[in-house]
């Protein structure tokens, strides 16, 4: 059973789709929540949803492509920090054409946001998730990653980095009782994905050892556990969470 009960988990990414959904998941399970995304419009919605469920809730602004707006929401987030889910990344408008195709400055956006954004917000926060004396801190990787997803370079090898990221980090934050892992879904129905082609969804509907389309609920499901003082034995670990698309 998932208990979140008197953690404090941040999450990014978090004014719609997956990272909503895994704000509602992580509410339900009892944590108080901080919430970051670039639009405070779409995340005043959000915290004004959950607080209807009698859930605590703070909103951030962040921008993961800008250090210093990274640093100033570490410090105005204090602590303790129980939970960092790394979910905000650029994920589309990038795909569907061969990697000689990427213009430069798209695949230097990608890489600052999903790589160095990501970095830096640990960073920023893990003295925090220190203090806490059970930091966790889960990454939104990508099983695109684990089974080299055509014509979506710049994405899939963003995703990649963020694997090695969290086994290298593992290793760092371990002595400290801070357990890192990351978690790899497929193609999910949300709104970003629906430029994706039909081929690609179609591709992982009928690949997927359960077959058919995925939802966000059971991956937000995931992601609240990883949260969890239990937990920890998992540090280190990429898991596709994809229906079995891919087998790691």
């Amino acid at each position: 059973m998932t208990d979140l009960t008197e953690r404090r988990i941040v999450i990014t990414g978090a004014a719609g789709g997956l990272g909503r959904d895994i704000a509602r998941t992580c509410a339900a399970k009892g944590a108080s929540l901080v919430l970051s995304d670039l639009d405070q419009d779409a995340l005043n919605a959000v915290q004004a949803e959950l607080a209807e469920t009698g859930a605590t809730v703070e909103t951030l602004t962040a921008d993961l492509g800008d250090p210093e707006s990274i640093v100033a929401f570490g410090k105005a987030v204090g602590g303790p920090v129980h939970g960092l889910i790394n979910n905000g990344a650029i994920a589309t408008g990038i795909g569907g054409i061969g990697f000689e195709e990427i213009p430069i400055d798209s695949w230097d956006k990608v890489m600052t946001v999903n790589v160095r954004g990501t970095w830096l917000m640990i960073r920023a926060l893990a003295p925090a998730l220190r203090a806490s004396g059970s930091g966790r801190i889960v990454n939104l990787a990508s099983d695109t990653a684990l089974w080299g997803a055509p014509n979506l370079m710049s994405y899939i090898s963003s995703k990649g980095a963020i694997i090695a990221m969290t086994r290298g980090l593992a290793r760092e934050l371990g002595p400290d009782k801070v357990g890192v892992t990351a978690i790899a879904p497929g193609i999910l129905t949300t709104p970003s994905t629906e430029y994706v082609p039909e081929a690609r969804h179609t591709l992982y509907e009928t690949g997927r050892a359960v077959p058919g389309p995925q939802g966000t609920g059971e991956v937000a499901d995931v992601a609240a556990y990883l949260c969890t003082v239990p937990a920890i034995t998992l540090t280190g670990q990429v898991m596709p969470v994809d229906h079995g698309f891919v087998f790691n």
